[in-house]
């Protein structure tokens, strides 16, 4: 027992030191605490494109909330690898973090996997602990063979040979602690907040987090191969949300940093609850305008044959909310049930994008199929 608090003790100490070496690095940029917030992707390198979104939009998005939300805080600076849709070279990301004397640098990105793989993961440098981590590593570091002369600015690191990662842990050890402490405050916000499935805090060989000499993550918002994971991430609601978590992440952990070298920067912000109503009133969610049609259900048509199929996601190309209907001798087949006219062009939206061009949008009302354009012509609320 006593050798377990002991244990305990020692520990304490030693997280204590590393926030001191975090002040110590507030002090340098004169006041500021600077954040780096870095877009994955961009310009001609799109990131993953699961069932046509766009990796590269997503993650800037939310990295744009984010950095609106933390400028509202005068003691907080924060630079940005891009603002906008361009090439960026992992190099070039990692020089901008460095030149801004950063305290932190974030990384955002979406996964894919040919699964049903789906939850959030945060990554800090280090050597893969498996075969899907090492993956993950490789699929965002062969974004430098986009670089015509990568092999000269990139010292013979080879993204596809397993050796190459051992000697990447070295220099961001002394930060290992500290990002792995964020990258666990941003989990428990996804996860706890968003209920979102918590893939853990996870370590693996990320060439520009091993180039970022501060406390550093790379955050996988979620899969867009999976398909309900990457509808939330391509809407406002889901970015907005994300974007919130990793504010809260990043607010939970500057403010713990605070406490323990016994100052409180954010005057204005004297506890973690009035930033989080603060935060709430910054990135509040888009309000979506409704259409709603009373005593209507509107469905998009996906088929109709002659064949009795279970209306089951893996029939349908992953899709849920799958409805059965018998017309005759023919089986009619539909996604979604909603009252609302513009939430029903979403919905045809994603069914185009997941491999049925020809469907439609059906309108029930009162429980009777009724032509679609005599629905839209009566009065909606």
């Amino acid at each position: 027992m006593r050798t377990h608090l002991h244990y305990i003790f020692v520990l304490q100490l030693f997280l204590f030191a590393s926030f001191i070496s975090s002040a110590h690095a507030f002090q340098k940029n004169k006041g500021k605490f600077v954040v780096v917030l870095d877009a994955g992707h961009g310009g001609n390198d799109p990131g993953n494109t699961g069932n046509g979104y766009k990796e590269k939009d997503i993650a800037l998005n939310i990295v744009l909330t984010v950095g609106k939300a933390l400028e509202k805080h005068p003691n907080i600076k924060v630079v940005y690898t891009r603002k906008t849709d361009e090439f960026v070279t992992l190099r070039g990301r990692a020089k901008i973090a460095n030149d801004a004397d950063a305290d932190l640098f974030v990384s955002v990105h979406c996964n894919a996997h040919n699964s049903n793989a789906h939850g959030t993961e945060t990554f800090v440098l280090g050597l893969h602990a498996n075969q899907r981590n090492f993956e993950v590593a490789k699929k965002e570091n062969e974004v430098i063979f986009l670089e015509e002369d990568y092999k000269s600015h990139y010292d013979g690191f080879d993204p596809n040979a397993p050796e190459s990662f051992i000697g990447l842990t070295l220099m961001q050890e002394d930060y290992l602690d500290q990002s792995t402490q964020l990258a666990r405050l941003v989990q428990d916000n996804f996860t706890k907040s968003l209920k979102r499935t918590d893939r853990g805090v996870k370590q693996a060989g990320f060439w520009v987090l091993h180039n970022t000499y501060m406390p550093s993550v790379l955050i996988e918002t979620g899969f867009l191969t999976y398909q309900p994971e990457g509808a939330y991430l391509n809407s406002s609601k889901g970015q907005n949300e994300m974007s919130l978590s990793i504010y809260k992440g990043i607010m939970d952990y500057k403010m713990i940093l605070d406490r323990n070298v016994g100052e409180n920067v954010y005057k204005d912000v004297p506890n973690i609850e009035s930033i989080k109503d603060a935060v709430t009133e910054e990135i509040k969610p888009e309000e979506t305008s409704k259409l709603i049609y009373p005593n209507t259900v509107f469905k998009v048509q996906l088929a109709a044959s002659s064949n009795k199929i279970e209306p089951k996601p893996f029939n349908f190309k992953g899709l849920t909310d799958i409805s059965r209907e018998k017309e005759g001798k023919l089986f009619k087949y539909f996604y979604g049930y909603t009252s609302d006219y513009n939430e029903a062009k979403k919905l045809a939206e994603i069914a185009k994008s997941k491999g049925y061009p020809s469907s439609f949008i059906v309108a029930y009302r009162n429980g009777e199929r009724e032509d679609l354009s005599k629905v839209l012509k009566s009065q909606a609320n």
